[in-house]
C-alpha cells in the first residue's frame, strides 16, 4: 500500500519536471526565447504569465536550480497530504502569481522559484499548524534542506525575483493554515470509560465484612 501511493505521488513531479525540460530543449533547439510567458506586473501583457511562467526558465542553470527543489516538495505535498495536493498546488501557484502580478518590479518574472518557496512553505508550517509528530518532523527535514530559502525573500541580488519567492513563502504559510483542520491530523487518544468494579474486587469486599 504504501508503495502503491509512494508511486502515486511521483506522478505530479514527473510530469512537472518533464514539461519544464521539454520546453527548455525546445526553446533552446528553437534558439527562441519564451521570457514573454512570464509575469510582466500591472501590464495585460503579463496577465498570461500567471498561469505560464513556473514552466519558464532564463537558462538551463536556472532550470537546473528548481528542477530538485521542485521535485521533491511536490513529492512531498502529494504523499503526505495527497487529498488536498491539487488545491494545495493550483491555490499556491495562482495566488502566488496573482500577487506577484499585483506587487512585483516592474520586470519579466520567470521561473519556478516561486512554487518552491510556496511549497516549502505548506511543508514547513502545516506540520506546526498540526501538531502532529510525523508531520512535524517533516518540516524539520525541509527547514534543515530548505532553510537557505530565507534569504531569498530580500532584495539582495539584482536580477532574481525575490517578490517571487516572498509571495510563494506567503502564499504556503495561508494555505497551511487554511487547511490546517483537512488532511492528515494528529490521532486523538480514545480511553475506555468504564466505570464498573471487576468482579474479583467485589468478591474480595464480600469475603472481608463480618
Amino acid at each position: 500500500m504504501q508503495e502503491i501511493r509512494s508511486k502515486q505521488s511521483l506522478i505530479f513531479p514527473i510530469a512537472f519536471v518533464s514539461l519544464i525540460w521539454f520546453l527548455k530543449f525546445f526553446e533552446w533547439g528553437l534558439d527562441l526565447n519564451f521570457y514573454r510567458l512570464g509575469i510582466f506586473p500591472l501590464h495585460t501583457k503579463g496577465l498570461l504569465g500567471i498561469i505560464t511562467s513556473p514552466f519558464i526558465h532564463s537558462d538551463f542553470e536556472h532550470l537546473m536550480a528548481n528542477t530538485i527543489p521542485i521535485f521533491a516538495l511536490s513529492w512531498g505535498i502529494f504523499y503526505f497530504y495527497r487529498k488536498l495536493a491539487i488545491r494545495i498546488v493550483l491555490y499556491c501557484l495562482f495566488t502566488t502569481n496573482i500577487l506577484l502580478w499585483l506587487g512585483g518590479r516592474e520586470a519579466w518574472h520567470i521561473g519556478a522559484s516561486g512554487l518552491v518557496y510556496a511549497f516549502a512553505s505548506f511543508l514547513f508550517f502545516s506540520g506546526l499548524f498540526r501538531n502532529y509528530y510525523k508531520l512535524i518532523a517533516i518540516s524539520f527535514v525541509v527547514a534543515f534542506l530548505y532553510g537557505g530559502l530565507f534569504w531569498g525573500i530580500f532584495p539582495v541580488l539584482k536580477d532574481v525575483s525575490w517578490e517571487g519567492h516572498l509571495f510563494g513563502g506567503f502564499s504556503g504559510l495561508i494555505y497551511a493554515w487554511a487547511f490546517r483542520k483537512e488532511g492528515p491530523q494528529k490521532p486523538k487518544v480514545v480511553w475506555d470509560e468504564d466505570d464498573t468494579i471487576p468482579e474479583e474486587i467485589w468478591n474480595q469486599k464480600e469475603n472481608t465484612n463480618p
